[in-house]
């Protein structure tokens, strides 16, 4: 397990694809409880450790997952979430180039819990929640293409689902169109960054997670970074 950042009141770390970050059906092992055994270990701690589930990244996707070590941290996490003061930065690999440099589609998307999917949609629907993201065009290779991505809203597979409605399925991702899956079931969905006013001392954090050790991610990092 990466850690990427820890306090009295606040751990980051960097999830591996495939991990699931709170436990669901599969019964497998969720990064909550490895965050909570490290944290028992590292300070000896008696009973049970508090650990605080803030946000969620989807089991395939990679990256940056924050969590509140007091009930205090967690409380004000969860009220920066709901008010939108959590700035989010992803990137993500696509074989299609998108229709332009830089954009902020807005969809309306209806989640169905049954195929575990959601579904976007130009206009509003019954039960739809409005979804907007900012990508932006970084890098391309002979085959595929490197966009940022700062999502506004919060919804189920927002990301994913919105870059595969403007036609630009992550690769991998073969739930919502791309026509082949990675090696170990993960997508090339990173979440890079996330920026927020820490919910005790009054002072801005930044939490940025290294790309997987993948010779794709690898290619893209160095062309923009170098």
């Amino acid at each position: 397990m990466e850690v990427l950042y820890e306090d009295n009141h606040l751990i980051a770390v960097n999830k591996r694809c495939g991990e699931i970050v709170q436990s669901d059906t599969t019964g497998d092992k969720p990064l909550e409880q490895s965050v909570r055994e490290y944290l028992k270990r590292k300070y000896d701690k008696p009973g049970e450790v508090f650990l605080g589930v803030a946000h969620r990244v989807d089991r395939p996707v990679s990256g940056v997952v924050v969590f509140a070590r007091t009930s205090k941290a967690l409380v004000r996490l969860n009220q920066m979430f709901r008010e939108r003061n959590v700035r989010k930065t992803y990137w993500a690999v696509v074989r299609e180039c998108p229709p332009k440099e830089s954009d902020t589609p807005v969809h309306y998307i209806e989640r169905n819990m049954k195929k575990n999917r959601s579904f976007a949609y130009l206009e509003e629907r019954a039960g739809s929640q409005k979804a907007a993201l900012h990508y932006r065009h970084l890098a391309s290779s002979d085959r595929y293409h490197l966009l940022e991505i700062h999502p506004e809203t919060g919804r189920h597979h927002q990301i994913r689902c919105q870059l595969s409605a403007i036609g630009c399925p992550i690769r991998g991702d073969l739930k919502y169109g791309y026509p082949r899956s990675n090696p170990g079931g993960g997508i090339h969905l990173h979440a890079l960054r996330i920026c927020f006013r820490h919910p005790v001392r009054d002072e801005e954090v930044t939490i940025t997670a290294p790309l997987p050790d993948d010779l794709l991610w690898k290619n893209f990092a160095g062309m923009v970074n170098g």
